[in-house]
């Protein structure tokens, strides 16, 4: 049984169908969605984790907005399972398609909060529950909804039914690879990125595109540069079953303009150079990718950190803004610098560093890194630095607004006590990975707070584009739960770890309103219309097998609503 609003709503019954579970009910008057659609999207939609392919996190909606903000309330609730709980909905013509952990999805009444259908992976063991197994994110497209699994499958579900149409094994889950963040679609392509990439294997982690109809890989790009190949010797003499990360564990961005779609890729494994035996780039970690949807070749590449040695990588969204005559990709990786590239040809444009970070510092002119020198790890010296392993943000994403050209952007500044050792090379099989130095070769020692923020855990920034400049700043005592929001209603959204729903002025930071749910605020807050009615979605969770993950949905009176329309 599970609660909705204040009735509870007893499951409808289940079918067994190959590959999972699914309710027996439908969406009703389901329409294809096209690529022109995804390219611009209703604005009623939510129709990509970002909302669109651009990566802004930014609705054209406005019936919610500075004036009738305080008025909000609360529509429905529906609780969803345990797990690990950090969901971006999405909303089609009045439904929404909710992932969860692991590999669940569940259809409902955007309006009502009624549950359509629900679909459940099937696992043939239990999932890799060592790393915490999650959905964070979905795709839709034509008539299926598309979900990438903790076991390393695609699977297409008949949108209208939950039924699986298809499910395609990408790679092999008991070498350790694992999706945790789901596909995009590009060009009629299903783009996902793979992750598990930290156990040795004579193999590579990668970003695949697949036929929408079938499953089947069209093409494979990988993320680890082989012995042989280009950018083979950024590796030295490491043998292939040495190299290891090149994680692509936040879903990518696509430009109809260009044709291109931008990847960023995690950090080396073991993360420290002098443990994993590396002194050059380690290609193509670190970096920004430029992908043919076509053919799968990489057209250029952008490498934030060469040869990164801290385990802070940079493998967030990338958001594409065309301003001033450029047509640039902006990207903030844990180390709290906003980078700016050229998204046609890679060339760095700037570098904006938000100043919490004391490992490296950045060329303004070129982009090139230099690491400052006590700042490179040596074995079993204990070693101080900002921020620490989590980074000042992580996958809680950024949000932009085109009438501030700001990122609104949910830190938390942090450092970390460590020392570097020796690791172990018989890491393939089932093993916890993150859970002893002896694979990792990191030994945590001690996290004393960040100098530049003593009181306060986490912070919303607004954070100009053009030239960095804080514009300002809303202080948390509680670091940042979920993803940034924006809208056109002069709106920035974010929720907090300590349970806090906060949403304010997108221009001066003015807290407009605040209200505490059941859990903390998580994954990623978003907002539609249905039938000219304004709704905000905000997901709520925890981490691991206790309750507590839910969706809450608010509006504001429809009197309200009406005298904005």
């Amino acid at each position: 049984m599970m609660w909705h609003g204040r009735r509870c709503v007893l499951a409808v019954a289940f079918v067994v169908i190959v590959g999972g579970l699914v309710a027996s009910a439908q969406v009703k008057d389901f329409k294809p969605v096209t690529d022109a659609m995804l390219q611009n999207p209703d604005p009623a939609d939510w129709l990509n984790w970002r909302r669109t392919l651009d990566a802004w996190g930014y609705s054209p909606l406005n019936q919610i907005n500075k004036e009738n903000v305080h008025q909000l309330q609360l529509v429905w609730s529906w609780a969803v399972d345990p797990g690990t709980s950090q969901p971006a909905p999405l909303v089609y013509n009045g439904v929404m398609y909710i992932p969860e952990s692991p590999g669940m999805v569940q259809a409902m009444d955007a309006v009502t909060g009624e549950l359509i259908w629900e679909y459940k992976k099937e696992f043939e063991t239990s999932p890799d529950y060592t790393w915490s197994p999650r959905t964070r994110s979905i795709a839709i497209y034509g008539d299926k909804i598309y979900v990438s699994t903790p076991d390393a499958h695609l699977v297409a579900l008949d949108a209208r039914t939950g039924k699986v149409v298809w499910d395609q094994t990408v790679a092999d889950y008991k070498l350790g690879y694992r999706y945790t963040s789901g596909p995009i679609v590009a060009q009629g392509k299903v783009v996902a990125g793979m992750s598990g990439c930290e156990r040795y294997k004579n193999d590579v982690c990668f970003i695949s595109g697949h036929d929408p109809r079938t499953g089947k890989e069209l093409w494979r790009a990988a993320t680890i540069a082989r012995p042989g190949e280009p950018g083979g010797e950024t590796w030295g003499d490491l043998p292939l079953n040495r190299r290891s990360g090149g994680d692509a564990w936040i879903p990518g961005s696509y430009d109809p303009k260009t044709n291109l779609i931008y990847w960023s890729t995690a950090q080396a494994k073991p993360w420290a150079r002098v443990s994993r035996g590396t002194d050059g780039d380690a290609l193509y970690t670190n970096s920004t990718l430029a992908i043919d949807p076509e053919t799968g070749k990489i057209v250029w590449y952008f490498q934030s950190i060469p040869g990164e040695t801290h385990d802070l990588d940079e493998v967030f969204e990338n958001v594409l803004i065309d301003y001033a005559g450029r047509s640039s990709l902006f990207k903030m990786g844990k180390l709290g610098i906003l980078w700016e590239v050229d998204r046609k040809t890679g060339k760095f444009v700037a570098a904006h560093d938000l100043g919490y970070q004391n490992i490296l510092e950045v060329n303004p002119q070129t982009g090139k890194v230099v690491y400052n020198p006590d700042m490179i790890p040596k074995l079993g010296i204990e070693q101080e630095f900002c921020p620490d392993l989590l980074g000042i943000r992580n996958w809680r994403a950024t949000a932009y607004h085109p009438e501030t050209q700001a990122l609104y952007i949910p830190i938390t500044p942090t450092c970390v006590k460590g020392v570097s050792t020796e690791v172990k090379t018989d890491n393939v099989g089932n093993f916890h990975f993150y859970g002893s130095p002896s694979y990792t070769g990191y030994r945590t020692t001690g996290r004393p707070g960040h100098p530049a923020s003593p009181e306060y855990r986490g912070h919303l920034i607004a954070m100009d584009i053009r030239s960095g400049r804080i514009l300002w700043r809303h202080s948390m005592r509680s670091a940042p739960g979920s993803a940034a929001l924006t809208t056109a209603g002069g709106l920035a959204i974010v929720g907090d770890s300590d349970r806090y729903l906060y949403i304010d002025d997108v221009v001066t930071g003015k807290n407009l309103f605040r209200t505490r749910l059941s859990a903390s605020v998580t994954g990623f807050p978003m907002t539609y219309a249905v039938q000219g009615r304004q709704y905000l979605a905000v997901p709520v969770g925890t981490r691991g097998s206790v309750g507590g993950n839910a969706i809450y949905v608010f509006a504001v009176p429809e009197r309200a609503a009406i005298s904005r329309r």
